[in-house]
Order: structure tokens, then C-alpha cells, then sequence
């Protein structure tokens, strides 16, 4: 290899990483998919993401499933569908799960299940506080979905909000950065739903629909407001 081509390739190590970096977040935020859509949504050819793909499940980042025609198509070849595996995690934040874990239980250990409890009330509390500084509870739902979902975001979440058919919303979040924690504590993931109670305003019905600890791919939760709830009753 010559110089150049040395330069070349070193050059081009960026814009690989960045890449694979796409492929990586569409499968996060998007679930599993075939080459062809994640090509359109990349603006690259299908033949490079495989070449991508091929490379990350090399490192055991990427997995994949044979299904007979890939999904929103009406004709088409078998295709591979992707899918992130559980060592795909570690590109994603995880809000220093392991160490937040390790508090949790010797907290439980020193102060019981009460005082968990009481400390996980008292950080719902300053929680909602914070977020309400953000979202404001004069405005539509949703405007207020929107703004908790940027706050969740910056957390790490990879939050977003999806209108329904049916006048109700979801809001998603494609990662859990305490998924460790809150493996070990479930009043967490408890206390985040009365977190968002709080925020969102009492006009407005919260039910959790996905759940990441219960093997969804993510956590999803419906919300709309309580007069539709009436009305379709």
C-alpha cells in the first residue's frame, strides 16, 4: 500500500465509525431491521450497510433473523432482519448503573425497605420539580409530552413522542440508563411513572405499555387526557 492509500484509509476511519454509529442508533431507536431500510434512511447503498452489518456482527454488536418478506412490503425476497445485541449497550449511556445498583442495595441493607422507599419518594419529589420547571402545565398535552420528552433525552433515554389514531400518545423511550438499577430496585421504575403523573397534570391518564425489564425492546407509555377516557366509557 502506498502512501496515500495509507492517508486514504486512515482518513476514512472516521466516517466508518460515524456510520456504524447510525446503524447502531436506528436499531436503537427503530427495533430491528432489514438492510435495504436502513440504506434509505442512510443515504448509503445496501451493499455497504451489509458490509456494516456484516463487520458489527464480526464484533458481536449486531444480530439477525431470517423472516419471509420484510416489514411495510407487499412482495419481496426473504430478507435478514438486524437487531442490537446485548453487547451493543455499552455505546449507550448507563448512567453508572452498576455503582447506583451497588448504593441501592447496601442502603436496603442499612436502612430496610422503608427507607428505600422514603428515598425513593423524596428523589421522585425533587425529580418532578426539576422537570416542572420545564414543562409547563398550562400548555396542551402536547407541548407538555414534547417537553418531557427532551428532558428524558438529555438523560439518556432517547425519548420521543408518537400521536395515535386514536387521540391518545405514546411516549417512548429507547433506552433505560438505570436499566441495572432498576433491575435490582423496581420501585424506581414506579417512582419515574409517578414522576410523570406529577408532571404532566391530574387532567391526564399515564399507563405504561412496554417495559424494558419485562423484555421489551423499550419502555413505551400511553397517555391522553381524562375526559377522553370518560367519554369513551
Amino acid at each position: 500500500m502506498t502512501s496515500g492509500e495509507t492517508n486514504d484509509a486512515v482518513k476514512s476511519k472516521p466516517a466508518i465509525a460515524r456510520r456504524r454509529r447510525a446503524i447502531l442508533d436506528l436499531l436503537k431507536l427503530e427495533g430491528p431491521r432489514d438492510a435495504q431500510s436502513l440504506s434509505a434512511s442512510l443515504g448509503i447503498s445496501a451493499m455497504a450497510v451489509r458490509q456494516h452489518l456484516y463487520d458489527m456482527q464480526d464484533q458481536a454488536l449486531v444480530t439477525y433473523s431470517e423472516v419471509a418478506r420484510p416489514p411495510g412490503r407487499k412482495m419481496g425476497r426473504p430478507a435478514k432482519l438486524w437487531a442490537l445485541t446485548p453487547a451493543a449497550e455499552s455505546f449507550f449511556p448507563d448512567g453508572h448503573a452498576e455503582l447506583t445498583a451497588s448504593l441501592l442495595g447496601a442502603m436496603q441493607e442499612a436502612f430496610g425497605a422503608a427507607g428505600v422507599e422514603h428515598l425513593l419518594a423524596v428523589r421522585a419529589r425533587d425529580q418532578a420539580a426539576a422537570y416542572g420547571e420545564r414543562v409547563d402545565a398550562s400548555e396542551a398535552l402536547p407541548f407538555r409530552l414534547a417537553a418531557l420528552a427532551e428532558l428524558r433525552s438529555e438523560e439518556g433515554y432517547m425519548a420521543a413522542v408518537q400521536a395515535q389514531d386514536d387521540g391518545s400518545y405514546l411516549l417512548v423511550e429507547n433506552h433505560c440508563p438505570i436499566c441495572t438499577a432498576a433491575a435490582r430496585c423496581s420501585g424506581l421504575c414506579a417512582a419515574e411513572l409517578d414522576v410523570f403523573r406529577r408532571v404532566l397534570g391530574d387532567d391526564v391518564a399515564i399507563e405504561r405499555t412496554d417495559h424494558i425489564l419485562a423484555g421489551a425492546r423499550r419502555c413505551a407509555y400511553r397517555v391522553q387526557p381524562k375526559g377522553a377516557l370518560t367519554a369513551a366509557g
